[in-house]
């Protein structure tokens, strides 16, 4: 969709992670009007060039001056443009007091959304909390468990509107480095997995959790002794290391309502795991959820100025 032909923007939304960036032209009542992409995540930029890469980014854009801009993400990381200090636990989902960020010119007004911390089990998030608003702004007054799969899954119990605890599972990354820097990189490959044999692998490592180190070194063997195909390994691989995960975050989910927010291909494979334990799930894509929360920060702040 082309802003030469449609209408103008109120405001700009950003989420800005670790490895990508996207920048949504908004309306007022939450319209996505264009979008722009990028691979100039935080982690390879300094502080200073965050402005610029924005700034280019959207210059083709005509904009209203000053320009609103929310971003959430490792952009208010201490390594991003600017540390938004992080909120503790309990705490509203919805932030009302984003950071402003340094700006070069008054032509953009830049808030970064905070992040949220908890001392014991000290844990933290960024990014997460906008995803979660959104999630409580599409669904009122809903409590329960909501689980965010990813690089670092979270499992998180809101009530009433308020984040009461989190628990965050290095799942995703462990896979990456199993996957890539271990024996086992000599028995996996494949995209698709097998749902039968990713089933049984949860099982068996959600119910014996002391098992999974010398689970993980059967599938070299199995691969070298009997010649067990890659995408059998992955699978088996993938649904060892959710099954884990499942075991650690069982207080969470047993007996909860339980909502999975995140890309379609991982939320269908906990949504998979879990409907083998019984376990119902509500599904919310992220970035909608995302464009919800950064839309209710938006008024917020509008509320309050």
């Amino acid at each position: 969709m082309s802003l030469h032909t449609q209408t103008l923007p109120d405001w700009i939304a950003v989420d800005w992670g670790t490895s990508n960036l996207r920048i949504f032209a908004m309306t007022a009542e939450g319209a996505v009007l264009d979008e722009v992409r990028s691979d100039q995540g935080m982690s390879l930029l300094s502080p200073e060039e965050f402005e610029p890469v924005l700034r280019n980014l959207i210059n083709e854009w005509t904009l209203p001056t000053p320009c609103t801009v929310i971003a959430c993400g490792m952009v208010g990381s201490r390594q991003g443009w600017q540390e938004a200090p992080y909120r503790t636990v309990p705490c509203a989902a919805q932030s009302s007091s984003p950071v402003i960020a340094n700006c070069q010119g008054d032509d953009l007004n830049v808030w970064l959304v905070a992040g949220i911390k908890q001392a014991t089990p000290a844990d933290v998030m960024r990014g997460e909390e906008t995803q979660i608003a959104g999630f409580l702004h599409l669904n009122p007054d809903w409590d329960g468990v909501i689980c965010l799969p990813g690089t670092h899954s979270k499992w998180v119990h809101v009530s009433a509107g308020e984040i009461v605890s989190f628990r965050t599972f290095m799942t995703g990354e462990l896979f990456d480095v199993i996957s890539t820097g271990t024996v086992l990189r000599h028995s996996l490959g494949g995209e698709d997995l097998n749902g039968a044999t990713f089933a049984t692998a949860v099982s068996d490592t959600l119910s014996r959790p002391e098992k999974f180190a010398a689970n993980l070194f059967s599938l070299r063997a199995a691969d070298l002794l009997a010649g067990q195909k890659p995408a059998v390994a992955r699978a088996q691989l993938s649904g060892s290391l959710i099954g884990l995960e499942l075991a650690a975050a069982k207080p969470y989910w047993l007996g909860q309502n339980v909502a999975l927010v995140g890309a379609n291909r991982l939320t269908a494979l906990y949504e998979s795991a879990l409907k083998e334990q019984c376990i119902p799930v509500l599904i919310t894509d992220a970035a909608p959820a995302t464009l919800a929360g950064l839309s209710a920060t938006y008024k917020a702040l509008n509320r309050k100025t």
